[in-house]
């Protein structure tokens, strides 16, 4: 075994060895699996994107796959004893589906809804889509990326015309002579992408970090600008204003490639610096030096992350970023332009085949009737049929149970229990349900609730693609099938949807198969979808797609196997992919980029003098999201075994709090505990917790349900709060 491999044991299987890619974040660095004699290592894989390198997350992830909590039989919820109990497939499905048709019976097919993940596959994410809204019939789909990447994409819609996280390859970073990273802390969430930030500074490049915590990746930074949380916006604009005053804004390719830009240029007069310092903390030598940095570099690139984005202004934050971008002449210049790093594994793909509340397959809008023509030909239904948009997530969760809002729920790969905003209250509405069925490979805090719990496959025990963070089709290939008991996501959807159209309550779906290459004329016949095969699935979310934003029409599994990834829009099989996109015009009409003036608006929760503190939230290195899986593993537990508040020595001094110290965070909403962590790497004014844990130390029990009025992003990255000693054991 190499260096840093980690193994686990499964006796009798056939040694087999595949390539394929880490179960965690955007990144999707490229892994190689080992399994011989009963063992399953991680080797590393030279892929592009890692080089090689994995995260100790990475390095360890075969250790879910024989796990002694790995669920491996349907559960139901006894309703004598009220707890969950081992049942047969045919039990548990049919329970699902008895209490569909009750509650759709009762109270109309919106009635019943359904939430998705972005760490699902392209196949399942769209196999997901299909069934809310075919076999189903509801519009209430959404999922756990509008907690993510939803603020950017917004952004990005209205400036560029198109949403792809990064719109040219990561290698661009480390050729970047100023990269400024706002919201952003990759150290600690994609480790590998570290080198290129190194290859950058060794390149005598310069790397500024924007970001509240000194964190790991700040303390690499030339030069780190420290704001109070909430104010980024006011940053962008005071660096748009300084490269207006020192004369950098790149006229030519303004006048030539963008439209709006004189309401911008007027709406920024007024952001001085001195403004900007005010609001933000932000020394005005600082914010001359970033935007000296940007204004002058041959080579510039700009990123936005989750923490300028998570907030109820986070599409006018991020779009002030872009206007700096556009500017400068940055986007589709090689070597630079703006870009966003997407968080979960399938982040990118998981938005674009039908997952959000407004979406059809494609990144087509729901609301299209030539979007519903298309893929309502595709599924075999008659465009009208196909139900309207749905409502952001966070609405949806909030809306459960009540005598408007949903009375069922199937959830897909997503913990909201733990991962909500106002968690108390979502994980209230979760138990005011008729039906909640969680699909999953753990017991999470979701699935703890659950009426029925279904056992599905891990991320080396399925076939399928994802798409990465520079918007890459990669193939997920398995090492080895299911345990006994345990089925794929797309079974358990195939067998729901046969169920359902067994009892009349569902269309037959229909696709043309056909004998030449894809999409070539030739007569065929009509048949069903095997929908548990993801190669058969991925064929028909390549028609779904054609012609649409998110064209894979020219993606095909071969063809990423011949290659390290495909990059989208691909919409022919012998014609190029695009691994940077705006090189000679945007995704607009007219295919010019939009400036959009954007205004500094206060958070939706100021502080005040019975919650006088900034809370905010992020993660750790050793753990993943909502920790589900991450906290099950005996080396990342020991790397981060607890939850913590990070606070400055002033103001526990101040608080008479000691380190390690028992602490009650209190919000309008609920509170936390944990232990103190004392930290100069936080301001003074502000408490940090990340939200990988859940119970008593949920960080989401605290954070603001407050959202963006356009993405629908709720506001985690800021509320006020109130910090307490706890003197009690």
């Amino acid at each position: 075994m190499t260096d840093g491999a980690r193994a686990t044991t499964r006796p009798g299987r056939t040694p087999r060895e595949v390539a394929t890619h880490c179960p965690y974040c955007a990144l999707q660095c490229g892994m190689t699996l080992r399994e011989e004699a009963g063992r399953v290592a991680v080797l590393p894989r030279q892929f592009p994107t890692n080089r090689g390198g994995l995260c100790q997350k990475g390095w360890t992830a075969a250790e879910l796959l024989d796990h002694p909590e790995r669920l491996t039989t349907p559960l139901l919820r006894d309703p004598d004893t009220g707890r969950l109990r081992p049942a047969s497939w045919d039990a548990a499905l049919d329970r699902i589906v008895a209490g569909i048709r009750a509650v759709q019976d009762g109270h109309g097919r919106d009635a019943v809804a359904v939430f998705g993940g972005g760490g699902l596959t392209n196949e399942k994410a769209y196999a997901l889509g299909r069934f809310a809204r075919v076999a189903l019939r509801t519009r209430h789909i959404d999922y756990n990326g509008r907690f993510c990447m939803s603020s950017a994409a917004a952004a990005g819609m209205r400036a560029f015309g198109v949403d792809r996280g990064l719109p040219f390859p990561l290698a661009d970073l480390g050729r970047a002579d100023t990269l400024l990273l706002v919201g952003a802390n990759p150290a600690e969430t994609m480790p590998p992408l570290v080198r290129w930030l190194t290859e950058q500074r060794e390149r005598g490049g310069r790397l500024i970090v924007v970001d509240p915590r000194v964190t790991a990746t700040a303390r690499q930074a030339d030069l780190h600008l420290q704001p109070l949380p909430g104010t980024d916006l006011a940053v962008a604009n005071a660096l748009l204003h300084i490269a207006l005053t020192e004369g950098w804004v790149d006229r030519d390719y303004v006048s030539a490639r963008t439209t709006g830009f004189e309401t911008v240029r007027r709406s920024v007069a007024g952001w001085w610096p001195a403004r900007a310092e005010a609001l933000s903390g932000v020394p005005v030598a600082d914010l001359e030096a970033t935007a000296r940095a940007l204004g002058t570099a041959e080579r510039v690139i700009i990123l936005t992350a989750r923490g300028a984005e998570q907030h109820a202004k986070g599409v006018d934050t991020v779009t002030g970023f872009v206007n700096l971008a556009l500017a400068l002449g940055l986007p589709g210049r090689p070597g630079s332009g703006y870009g966003c790093l997407t968080g979960q594994g399938n982040g990118q793909g998981g938005r674009e085949h039908g997952q959000k509340a407004d979406q059809l397959p494609g990144y087509r809008r729901i609301d299209d009737p030539a979007a519903r023509e298309h893929v309502a030909g595709v599924w075999g239904v008659p465009a009208d049929e196909l139900p309207g948009p749905g409502v952001p997530a966070y609405q949806l969760l909030d809306s459960l149970g009540t005598p408007a809002g949903p009375k069922a729920l199937l959830v897909f790969g997503s913990n909201p229990v733990v991962s909500a905003p106002r968690a108390a209250r979502v994980e209230g509405r979760l138990r005011d349900l008729d039906l909640l069925v969680v699909a999953d490979l753990l017991l999470s805090e979701t699935a703890a609730l659950a009426d029925v719990v279904l056992p599905t496959a891990e991320w080396a025990e399925e076939d399928g693609t994802m798409t990465n963070l520079e918007g890459r089709v990669l193939r997920r290939r398995a090492l080895r099938p299911p345990p006994a008991g345990v089925r794929t996501d797309l079974a358990i959807l195939a067998a729901l949807t046969a169920r359902l159209q067994a009892q009349g309550r569902a269309p037959s779906y229909r696709i043309l198969h056909r004998k030449g290459p894809f999409l070539a004329p030739s007569p065929g016949r009509v048949g069903a979808v095997d929908g548990s095969d993801p190669r058969a699935v991925f064929e028909e979310l390549r028609r779904a797609s054609a012609g649409g934003i998110a064209d894979y029409a020219g993606v095909s599994w071969e063809r990423i196997d011949e290659r390290d990834g495909v990059f989208w829009p691909c919409p022919a099989e012998d014609g190029p992919d695009t691994p940077r996109l705006f090189a000679d015009r945007f995704a607009t009409p007219d295919g010019r980029a939009r400036f959009h003036p954007v205004e500094h608006r206060p958070a939706a929760e100021e502080v005040c003098a019975e919650y006088p503190l900034h809370f905010t939230t992020g993660r750790v290195l050793a753990q993943y999201q909502s920790g589900t899986q991450t906290r099950r593993v005996d080396a990342l537990r020991r790397a981060a075994p607890d939850a913590f508040v990070e606070l400055h020595p002033d103001l526990a001094a101040r608080l008479g709090i000691g380190d390690g110290a028992p602490v009650r965070v209190i919000s309008r909403r609920g509170e936390l505990r944990a232990p103190a962590r004392l930290s100069t790497a936080i301001r003074p004014d502000t408490v940090f917790a990340p939200f990988h844990w859940g119970g008593a130390a949920r960080a989401n029990s605290v954070t603001n349900d407050a959202v963006d009025p356009v993405s629908g992003m709720p506001e985690f990255k800021i509320c006020a709060v109130r910090l307490e000693r706890v003197d009690e054991p």
